[in-house]
């Protein structure tokens, strides 16, 4: 029990000196005296003033504030939320137009109306009035999808929201952590998180407050009555009362959370769309030159023609929707994350969860029940007694009010409670205590007022009390069933019975007689064991970390199909057992199915390991003790019911239990990352197939496509692709991570196809007469060089290729969505209809357009026909491209997962390049914070982040706005600090953790929601 500590400051000797300062406290003083005075001068110091005139500055009690206090301060304070920066929403509008791919458009936009001008025309406004309109429909459209998208987030995220145990009108109650005031009596246990700044004014046993998040202290900070306690602070040890001092932006934090930047963390999604960006501009900037020089060098055009064709080129290889799409396709995600009971506390969380290939669940609660249970299959008989009826003698020997959890599982097992003692008549009742480890009952049948006995408990304790039939062979049988059942993890429950001839409550009986054995355990949930096999078969390792015994994690992993494989985590400090075969602790850890009477050290211990590995872990956990481990692992899942500290180190929180649940929640996040992948391979193979196409073209015959048409080409391909994030995908079979290699390698072959399908088509319709033959369509004449379109810059010709191109380019998303034959992979109705409404515009302006402007000219139905024909007959081998890809890149994924998956013990050979993989990811982790690099590798490597970094700002999407507060403010102390060093980390020292044990222990004991001491006695026994 904690021992209740109430001091008054003026007894806390030198310490409490400090607090007894006199201060002149006017009648009604929070009406009289003003916030600014009372938080902003130094006339009223919170942590040096008495807890008398506390009391009396903040007008408190130790009943807590009434109904009436709490609205007049609520209105005087305001709410205890710290004010987070809200953007202009004009300004968060035109910021859409401040990125790479807006500052392309607006050089295409100054290019047309300032520098395309000569040749005796005037300056090309409707190109110019064409990207100004583009530009704004981007950024209306990214401002409004994104809007959404943040408060779809922001509202699911919103059942996240901390709470506070107040005391309001003498009574205890649970609030909402923003509607504390100054004066709010709180209290506060293990695991939970200081909701606003406080004084301690009683403390049950010693307190400790882990500051880390807030100040960068590394180890918990000790607490005693008369001390402040900061917001954000997690209570690591003990139990506590406080008053509040301090609110919202009134408090620690929120008076300094201003001095600090939130969005200095990129993520590595952000990273990777940054990349994505720079390979379009790379592909840009190339073209550009090449075309420079051959137009105004080689082929000696006239300045305003070259002008539009770079136009062209600016327009068509940027990536204008992408951080829209990304943002949208985050948030939707989210929102069906939640609708499989996972709530992500930041976006980012989504990609991570994506690529897991390992995750370490806890047993009890996550993979089993968190319920005791008898096993009736392995139940043992000792004399003639139906199994029935052996449980129904343990039943009635059982509390059925006030139950422990042994009583509780035993008349579950029975079955209606009502029916136990149906018939019988109580004569004496006497409860377990922890010297005999038993219960009996005497009882008198109705039927015939015969009186017996009955009583369970531990099997030694039993079998001492048995007189009748205790033969040698009973006694053996018993033993040796006591020890099958230990070895497998399952506790034991002794029932034996007696009559009393007498038919005395106390008199003697004709001797106990042992009648059974019932196995007890805590049994998996109903879909585990499916689940399991489910995440095998997705690539998924499950590897049990529980703080239980040896044996029982066995049996527990045999049961699930996680295997028996598994070690007691003394062996991370020893090392391998001798006759395991394990050569070294990395290689144990990999391939070990689970580990036994773990702590939090040790869990830190097992996902540093297996992340230096290169897996990507997912770990689950509940309570305070979790958080280091939650934090270390890439996807921290805090399981429903955990603690504050938990859910605030998590990643992904549940809101319903089961293993089911996280499975669930990995589906949903590969179908995810393959929409985001399958547009990323969609907009970079534009971007090829444009520049590519369009400069083969230029190059060769010197046409110059539209830059206008180029414009409507785009915004019809932009308003398309705002669909893909609710398309219809098949989840990846195989954890899914970013290979930009894939993604660039698919982009650029797809890209080139595409693109060729244009030169040829282009190719045979002014080099033969093939469709004037088959179909009497009209020849495409050359144009002499004093023509205003000189060459093959035919009005009809660029409607054509207009066409061509749209429905190529468009049509390119269905071979990037599928895994398959494009046809029996169906997308979503959205997609489709986008798709098709696009496509009816592009076609009814090819066919009947005649705008001069833009140098096209209506087409007609036939050539329509055609270029619809000619495409369906290029589109068919875009699958066969699409298989020799995966021919070559899956094998390489499959590979990876199959090796991550193995249980046999590792080559020397994998030993070897998972050491040296290790040594490269510790050199790695050791460069980041060197002021200055070593070596030229170094320089080129930090030049090449920080060029990423700077694209992946503008490039990706804004999902700093898709996170919890709680998230934003994890690293705290180092962003006020102003470092990014391990000077401010949380500790993660083992013998820091170590001290912890023991509370996680007590923790734990809480969840399961038992009785205390007697409950904990009997179970131990048993």
């Amino acid at each position: 029990m904690l021992k209740k500590t109430k001091k008054k400051s003026e007894t806390m000797g030198e310490k409490s000196t400090d607090k007894n300062i006199i201060i002149d406290i006017p009648e009604n003083p929070l009406r009289t005296i003003t916030v600014e005075d009372l938080y902003e001068g130094e006339k009223y110091e919170f942590s040096k003033m008495g807890e008398k005139d506390l009391f009396k500055l903040l007008e408190a009690s130790h009943d807590g504030l009434t109904d009436d206090q709490v609205s007049e301060r609520r209105e005087k304070f305001g709410p205890n939320q710290i004010e987070e920066k809200k953007t202009n929403p004009v300004l968060k509008f035109l910021s859409f137009m401040w990125n790479p791919s807006a500052w392309v458009m607006e050089i295409a936009a100054i290019v047309s109306i300032a520098l395309s001008n000569g040749g005796g025309k005037p300056p090309n406004w409707q190109d110019f009035l064409g990207i100004v309109l583009l530009l704004l429909v981007n950024a209306t459209v990214s401002f409004i999808e994104e809007r959404n998208a943040s408060n779809s987030v922001k509202a699911l995220q919103a059942s996240l929201a901390p709470e506070a145990k107040t005391k309001r009108n003498g009574e205890w109650r649970v609030i909402d952590a923003s509607d504390l005031v100054p004066g709010d009596i709180i209290s506060l246990k293990l695991g939970d998180v200081v909701p606003a700044d406080g004084r301690v004014i009683t403390v049950y046993g010693r307190l400790t407050m882990d500051q880390a998040a807030l100040t960068g202290e590394s180890l918990p900070v000790k607490k005693e009555v008369g001390d402040e306690i900061l917001s954000g602070a997690i209570c690591k040890q003990g139990e506590a009362e406080a008053i509040i001092i301090g609110t919202g932006k009134y408090s620690f934090m929120g008076r300094t959370i201003g001095l600090v930047s939130n969005n200095n963390d990129i993520a590595n999604l952000q990273r990777v769309m940054g990349r994505i960006g720079l390979f379009c501009i790379c592909w840009i900037v190339v073209f550009l030159l090449a075309q420079i020089l051959v137009m105004y060098v080689g082929f000696r055009y006239e300045y305003r023609r070259g002008m539009n064709n770079l136009i062209v080129t600016l327009v068509g290889g940027i990536p204008t929707a992408m951080a829209t799409v990304m943002t949208v396709t985050l948030a939707l995600g989210a929102r069906q994350l939640s609708k499989q009971k996972a709530i992500v506390t930041h976006v980012s969380a989504i990609e991570e969860l994506a690529a897991v290939t390992i995750l370490c669940s806890d047993k009890t609660g996550t993979l089993t029940l968190n319920k005791l249970v008898i096993d009736k299959k392995n139940l043992k008989q000792y004399a003639d007694v139906e199994p029935d009826d052996i449980i129904h003698y343990a039943a009635i020997a059982s509390r059925t009010q006030h139950q422990d959890a042994i009583d509780t599982c035993v008349t579950e097992a029975f079955g209606d409670i009502k029916k136990i003692r149906e018939g019988i008549e109580e004569l004496h009742f006497k409860p377990f205590n922890p010297t005999e480890k038993r219960t009996a009952i005497t009882y008198r049948t109705l039927n015939d007022g015969k009186v017996h006995r009955i009583s369970k408990g531990m099997s030694r304790s039993i079998l001492e009390l048995c007189t009748r039939d205790k033969t040698t062979a009973v006694i053996e049988q018993l033993e040796k069933d006591v020890d099958e059942f230990a070895e497998r993890g399952l506790r034991s429950l002794a029932v034996a019975i007696e009559d009393v001839p007498s038919g005395i409550v106390d008199g003697e009986g004709n001797g106990f007689k042992l009648i059974g054995l019932l196995p007890i355990y805590d049994p998996p949930r109903a879909d585990t064991k499916e689940t399991i096999d489910r995440a095998l078969e997705l690539g998924v390792k499950v590897k049990m970390v529980t703080g239980d015994q040896l044996a029982i994690a066995k049996e527990t992993g045999r049961r699930l199909g996680i295997g028996d494989n598994m070690f007691p985590s003394k062996v991370l400090k020893e090392g391998p057992p001798s006759n395991s075969g394990y050569q070294d602790i990395d290689d144990l850890i990999l391939h070990a199915d689970g580990f036994s009477g773990v702590y939090p050290e040790h869990k830190y211990e097992i996902v540093e390991r297996l992340q230096n590995m290169g897996h990507v872990i997912a770990m689950t956990g509940d309570g305070v003790n979790d958080a280091p481990a939650l934090k270390k692992a890439n996807v921290g899942i805090a399981v429903a019911d955990a603690s504050d500290a938990a859910r605030s180190a998590a990643d992904i929180v549940l809101t319903e239990p089961g293993l089911s649940v996280v499975i669930e929640a990995i589906l949903s996040a590969r179908k995810i990352f393959q929409c985001m992948r399958n547009y990323s391979v969609y907009t970079s193979a534009m971007t090829v197939r444009l520049l590519v196409g369009y400069s083969i073209l230029l190059f060769a015959f010197q046409f110059d496509f539209p830059s206008f048409m180029l414009l409507i080409l785009t915004l019809l391909n932009n308003a398309t692709m705002m669909t893909i994030s609710k398309d219809r995908v098949q989840p990846s079979p195989y954890p899914t991570k970013w290979l930009l290699s894939d993604v660039f390698a698919h982009a650029t072959v797809y890209g080139i196809y595409s693109s060729l399908s244009t030169v040829v088509f282009f190719i045979i319709i002014i080099k033969t007469s093939f469709f004037q033959d088959r179909f009497g369509v009209n020849k495409i004449q050359h144009r002499p060089s004093d023509d205003p379109n000189p060459g093959w810059n035919d009005p009809i010709l660029n409607s054509i290729i207009y066409l061509q191109s749209s429905i190529m380019s468009h049509a390119l998303i269905f071979i990037t969505r599928s895994q398959t034959f494009f046809f029996l992979d169906r997308p979503s109705f959205m997609l489709i209809f986008s798709f098709t409404i696009a496509q009816i515009i592009a076609t009814l302006i090819a066919v009947y357009a005649n705008w001069g402007f833009a140098n096209v000219g209506g087409c007609g139905w036939t050539w329509a026909g055609i270029v619809w024909i000619w495409n369906l007959i290029w589109f068919f081998p875009f699958d066969l491209i699409k298989f020799a890809l995966a021919a070559y890149f899956e094998p390489r994924k499959k590979l990876a997962i199959e090796k991550s998956l193995q249980t046999q013990l590792s080559t020397q050979e994998q030993r070897t390049r998972r050491g040296n993989k290790i040594a490269a990811e510790k050199k790695s982790s050791s460069a980041v914070g060197r002021s200055s690099p070593t070596s030229s590798d170094e320089m080129e490597d930090t030049i090449e982040d920080s060029i990423v970094d700077v694209a992946a700002k503008y490039f990706a999407p804004n999902i700093g706005d898709l996170a919890t507060p709680q998230y934003t403010r994890r690293r705290f102390a180092q962003r006020l600090a102003g470092q990014n060093d391990n000077s401010c980390r949380v500790s993660t020292d083992a013998d820091d953790l170590k001290r912890f044990s023991v509370l996680q222990a007590h923790h734990a004991s809480k969840l399961l929601k038992t009785q205390a001491e007697p409950l904990e006695s009997e179970t131990t026994s048993v």
